[in-house]
């Protein structure tokens, strides 16, 4: 009879514990819930975002389109970068003045990610700037195709034509 008795006991124990019980059971669930590891959250971190300012795959483009051009033939592109692709990330800053002069402090604006990691908010992407190209083309002896293969990448660069060189290939 005493272990009927007894969980008798733990049965009216469990009805009027039985929230407090639940709430420990679910802590105890999200205590034990699998998170990601320190290695793969860096790694995700450590991801680049895809570039649509890579100079390799505009090259590549290009070389395709300019190869349509009619005389051109077989072309292949080399682009020079005078500066890279950069992010302008978003800045608060603050002055101090003391002692005749003012210091200016920045830091920069970070955005929580869902699962507890923060990244910078970016507030603009800008583009590469291009020193020059070379683009080597059977076809590029014929002043015509010369003349619009100059155009075609002057517009998709933005260089002027004394910036981009045009050569007879093979």
């Amino acid at each position: 009879m005493s272990g009927k008795k007894g969980m008798d006991r733990f049965v009216s124990a469990l009805e009027k514990y039985k929230y407090v019980a639940l709430v420990a059971m679910v802590g105890v669930l999200l205590l034990i819930w699998p998170t990601p590891s320190e290695r793969e959250t860096a790694s995700a971190q450590a991801q680049p975002r895809a570039d649509p300012f890579a100079a390799g795959e505009l090259e590549g483009r290009l070389e395709q389109a300019l190869s349509q051009v009619e005389g051109a033939g077989r072309v292949t592109v080399v682009l020079t970068l005078d500066t890279s692709p950069r992010q302008v990330l978003a800045q608060e800053g603050r002055s101090v003045e003391g002692e005749g002069r003012t210091e200016r402090e920045t830091e920069v604006i970070l955005a929580s990610k869902g699962s507890g990691g923060q990244e910078p908010v970016e507030v603009q992407q800008l583009g590469p700037s291009y020193r020059g190209a070379l683009v080597v083309a059977a076809g590029g002896d014929d002043p015509a195709v010369r003349l619009s293969l100059i155009q075609a990448v002057s517009a998709l660069t933005g260089l002027g034509s004394d910036k981009i060189s045009i050569c007879k290939g093979k």
